[in-house]
């Protein structure tokens, strides 16, 4: 016991990693996390604050991205990796740590448009779009959101009615992520049959998106309108495998529990910039660090990291087990979104004034946090899907 004491009173702490998260993953997930944070490191954030800045996404990016494998990485065959679903949560918490947008544009383009194409797909899909998408040589979106049903997917006003052997699709998606840059857009429609998916191409006539501009948030990245007008599409771009809203939902599962694993990432970058801060920055004749207000801030989120790194690892072995349930990724995404926005609040005050600037990632992810909020279903949905399940209460009717 003696000889175990000492052992721990020797063991060195990481104060970026306290409780040795890191070490739970995987030889084949550590290297999925070493190679994507060098990514980020040394490609990605040289330029992101000046994307953010501009309101540009940098889709220089892309061909680094499918380099790695991370385009529809947890999806099997057709050029896909095939990786965990723990491979998949640690490369998105290393992507959000450099910015929101650069995970969203892989969450899009694998969770939101790869998934629904292999489960729900025909085999001609899956071999015209997968392999494209898995090398980066096509990008898609994900038509789902409208201006009046966000929350309420089943309210869509967007639909589809058949025309001999063609579909005819009229309506409106908005907050559509890669909107303007996609090369093909899986679009939820109602039709007489109930909710269906189609694939629309780029230069279909009728079809057209326009870029939301003027955002105060997720600025390195690409949000558009999409609009429908008599849209003709052929039999063949109707997703075969599904129908009704457990098509678009079981996307939005997928979709959540990268953005669960991500807000870890932009929660880490906010408190490591305010950790290296206080450390640096002097006042009354001494580092900030030494302050006990300030110790108490970073010792909250140091722990709130713990708490949500732990969650999303424990979902991960769920989710590869097979046994993750929808209502556990609304918890992992509600509960990580709100500490992450927090920490980023709680960052931001150590850095003062510096911390409204573009000079530190702070406010940037600040920013970027508030959109996550919303998407993938808001705080308050998710709080009203776990309610439910702990109740037996559906407090939606």
């Amino acid at each position: 016991m003696a000889l175990r004491e000492r052992a721990a009173e020797t063991t060195e702490l990481d104060p970026r990693d306290i409780y040795a998260i890191d070490e739970l993953a995987g030889d084949d997930e550590r290297l999925v996390r070493e190679t994507v944070r060098t990514f980020v490191r040394e490609r990605a954030l040289p330029v992101i604050s000046d994307h953010f800045d501009a309101g540009t996404f940098p889709i220089e990016l892309v061909p680094g991205l499918a380099e790695m494998g991370l385009l529809g990485m947890h999806l099997h065959g057709y050029g896909c990796a095939g990786a965990t679903a723990l491979a998949y949560g640690v490369a998105s918490e290393e992507l959000e740590a450099g910015d929101s947008g650069l995970r969203s544009f892989v969450s899009v383009q694998g969770s939101l448009v790869m998934f629904p194409i292999h489960a729900y797909g025909s085999e001609e899909q899956k071999q015209r779009w997968l392999p494209e998408m898995a090398a980066g040589r096509a990008i898609g979106c994900f038509g789902l959101t409208e201006p009046d049903a966000g929350s309420d997917p089943s309210s869509m006003r967007t639909r589809a009615r058949r025309d001999g052997d063609d579909w005819i699709i009229d309506g409106t998606k908005m907050w559509i992520t890669n909107g303007s840059i996609a090369d093909v857009a899986v679009v939820w429609a109602e039709t007489d049959g109930g909710v269906r998916g189609f694939l629309v191409e780029r230069g279909s006539r009728g079809f057209s998106a326009t870029d939301v501009h003027r955002k105060l948030s997720l600025r390195a990245s690409v949000t558009s309108e999409l609009s429908f007008e008599s849209v003709r599409v052929p039999a063949d771009a109707v997703l075969p495998g599904v129908r009704g809203l457990r098509g678009p939902l079981s996307c939005l599962s997928e979709a959540r529990y990268g953005v669960a694993w991500g807000a870890m990432g932009s929660a880490r970058a906010c408190y490591e910039s305010a950790l290296e801060y206080s450390r640096q920055r002097i006042a009354f004749g001494k580092p900030i660090a030494a302050y006990q207000l300030t110790q108490q801030k970073l010792v909250d989120m140091a722990t709130a990291i713990v708490h949500g790194r732990l969650l999303v690892h424990r979902l991960g072995v769920l989710k590869d087990e097979g046994r993750a349930h929808p209502v556990m990724v609304s918890l992992a995404k509600r509960a990580n979104v709100r500490t992450a926005l927090d920490i980023a609040r709680s960052a931001r005050t150590v850095l003062g004034a510096n911390g409204v600037t573009l000079e530190y990632p702070v406010a940037r992810h600040m920013a970027n946090l508030e959109s996550v909020l919303t998407y993938e279903g808001t705080e308050e949905v998710h709080t009203l899907v776990i309610g439910k399940a702990l109740t037996g209460e559906d407090a939606f009717a």
